[in-house]
């Protein structure tokens, strides 16, 4: 079996039970403007309550038009959602997603066969499963295999952030947010990666914490 090890570049954390967030927007120096650029983490409830959703965003401020319709997925790029079911705050389960000719290829949850830094593909794991990216303005594609659901493909980034407001406020000329402010990301996109699985397969109805990675393939 050919082994591909994959080297981190960044990462996002967030802890959940149902609902975590994080954000950084091309604002980490090693990978700014970067295909390995994370710009947003959600990991919250499904509307089906037995399940959770991981939704991991990169390549943000994607223009309307030409630039989303141009952008692809990086397939030197391994993103890696990363589930500590016991907190001692390494992973016990990832879900590992990367992306060749058209398609989102996904592995776990499966426990990795090295933790920290460095990964390996799982592609020995019986949880296996693939979906066509969707199209930049077509409808989203949707795969259900081993009791979760996958999709890959640009989105309208969800993210919103008034950084004018927030500028004002942090040189001391306004002590509050606008309500509701000016979405800086509006008309902007995002490549998604989204995943959808049942509790029973990450630690049940216990608290993990979750975080995700995306590593370039050395």
């Amino acid at each position: 079996m050919k082994k591909t090890k994959f080297l981190i570049s960044t990462a996002v954390l967030g802890i959940a039970t149902l609902v975590a967030i994080a954000a950084d927007h091309i604002d980490a120096p090693a990978v700014q403007g970067g295909t390995s650029d994370i710009t947003d983490f959600y990991a919250f409830e499904g509307e089906d309550d037995s399940n959770i959703a991981f939704v991991a965003n990169v390549q943000g401020l994607l223009g309307a038009g030409s630039d989303t319709q141009n952008a692809a997925f990086d397939e030197n790029v391994l993103i890696e959602f990363n589930i500590d079911t016991n907190d001692d705050k390494v992973e016990d389960l990832v879900i590992q997603a990367t992306a060749r000719d058209g398609k989102m290829y996904f592995f776990g949850p499966v426990a990795p066969s090295q933790t920290g830094l460095n990964s390996t593909i799982a592609s020995t794991t019986t949880n296996q499963a693939s979906v066509d990216i969707s199209a930049y303005g077509a409808s989203a594609i949707i795969e259900n295999a081993n009791g979760m659901k996958f999709f890959a493909g640009p989105r309208d980034d969800p993210f919103f952030m008034d950084f004018a407001q927030y500028g004002q406020i942090i040189a001391g000329n306004a002590s509050s947010f606008n309500s509701p402010g000016t979405d800086t990301f509006a008309g902007t996109n995002v490549m998604s990666i989204v995943i959808e699985v049942p509790k029973s397969m990450i630690g049940g109805s216990g608290t993990i914490n979750t975080w995700v990675e995306s590593k370039r393939k050395q």
